[in-house]
């Protein structure tokens, strides 16, 4: 196998843009005899399907949802980031493309991260132009907050719903599309197995779950946009059909995988309690970055500074502490708890007092949670 990435050569900053400059065209009225498959209607699925139609071409979209308004981009909560130095605080395409790099620990590809910095302040007009209602300031611009622990504030946000009003607007620019005959939606259906031809992608095996009938459907190229495989793991955020079977069936037609150590976990998260959770449940991103609220650790602290004897930077950064710290500190005894809960379950007695336990710690949970998210800028 030719493991080649097919990145253009030339300057890391002018690989993409040259061969876009240079790439060759297809012709307007050629573009309605190509057919285009793509499998997965979420953030991706939904904007490539409408932008290929949008320009010309013949468009099938599947999805194993009812809606692909059920797609798992809808978790999405922090913002989606952009170079568009809003705040006038440095913001660069490099230092994007570096903070990306930095980010994914010095893997991920350098040429691919710097073309997604530069179009990222694209990314951001399209959304607007589709109706995503970002947050603004009260002079109607955009506002950006600090997320990922960068130096500057370029991610733009819609509350804690980022992801919700993203897949909104990519649905709502596919609606339009389907509408107006360009697009083929074939919702409830699930990719088999990928056609090859002459070691190229030309289609698809799907089976109907409503019908159960499988179906084949051919096209000129097929692109695949079913999402990461976080439920590779016991206990994950990702959605139960978040399950890797597209790609996997891909990887036995000869796809090769790609850094599949890049698989998106959230470390904060409250734990599996009882048989009515099925995954973990995400925390509010409030809680880290700009959603952070410092308080002294010492009750004498605090009267001092009321008193305004002592000013808040005097105090140590050491015997400081923070709400997120607690926090994690009853995530902590809310797994042991639930792990106790699980080792008693034939034990009726301990298992009730266990339970007790548990809505003991998710109660005062919530509460710090309800005090942190009332501080935090909106």
């Amino acid at each position: 196998m030719n493991l080649h990435s097919n990145i253009p050569d030339g300057p890391l900053d002018s690989k993409w843009t040259k061969y876009k400059n240079t790439a060759r065209l297809v012709n307007p009225s050629n573009k309605r005899s190509i057919d285009v498959i793509v499998v997965g209607t979420g953030l991706a699925g939904a904007s490539a399907a409408a932008s290929l139609a949008e320009m010309g071409y013949r468009v099938k979209a599947l999805c194993f949802q009812d809606s692909p308004r059920r797609a798992h981009s809808i978790a999405a909560q922090g913002g989606i980031n952009a170079a568009k130095n809003y705040m006038n605080d440095g913001d660069s395409t490099f230092r994007l493309f570096y903070d990306t790099i930095k980010g994914g620990d010095y893997r991920a590809r350098e040429a691919n991260v710097y073309r997604l910095a530069e179009v990222s302040a694209n990314i951001i007009d399209q959304c607007v132009a589709q109706g995503v209602p970002f947050a603004r300031d009260y002079g109607g611009l955009l506002d950006n907050r600090s997320f990922g622990g960068t130096q500057v504030s370029r991610t733009f946000y819609a509350k804690g719903q980022t992801g919700q009003q993203l897949l909104l607007g990519a649905y709502s620019a596919l609606s339009r599309q389907i509408g107006k005959g360009n697009v083929e939606m074939l919702n409830r259906h699930e990719m088999l197995d990928v056609v090859i031809v002459d070691g190229k992608a030309r289609g698809v095996i799907a089976r109907n779950l409503i019908t159960g009938a499988i179906e084949r459907h051919s096209a000129h190229a097929v692109v695949l946009c079913t999402g990461g495989y976080g439920n590779v793991f016991f206990l994950s955020t990702n959605a139960m059909g978040s399950n890797v079977t597209a790609a996997w069936r891909a990887h036995k037609r000869g796809a090769a995988f790609g850094n599949p150590c890049f698989t998106q976990i959230h470390p904060t998260c409250i734990p599996v309690s009882g048989d009515h959770q099925s995954k973990l449940t995400l925390m509010s991103e409030s809680l880290r970055n700009d959603g952070r609220i410092w308080v002294p650790k010492k009750k004498e602290d605090v009267e001092a500074i009321r008193a305004k004897k002592l000013k808040p930077h005097d105090i140590n950064k050491k015997i400081a502490t923070t709400i997120w710290n607690v926090v994690i500190q009853l995530s902590e005894t809310l797994s042991l708890a639930t792990l106790l809960r699980v080792q008693q379950k034939n034990a009726v007695t301990k298992g009730m007092a266990s339970m007790q336990r548990v809505k003991l710690f998710t109660s005062i949970f919530h509460l710090l949670l309800f005090a942190t998210v009332k501080h935090k800028r909106m």
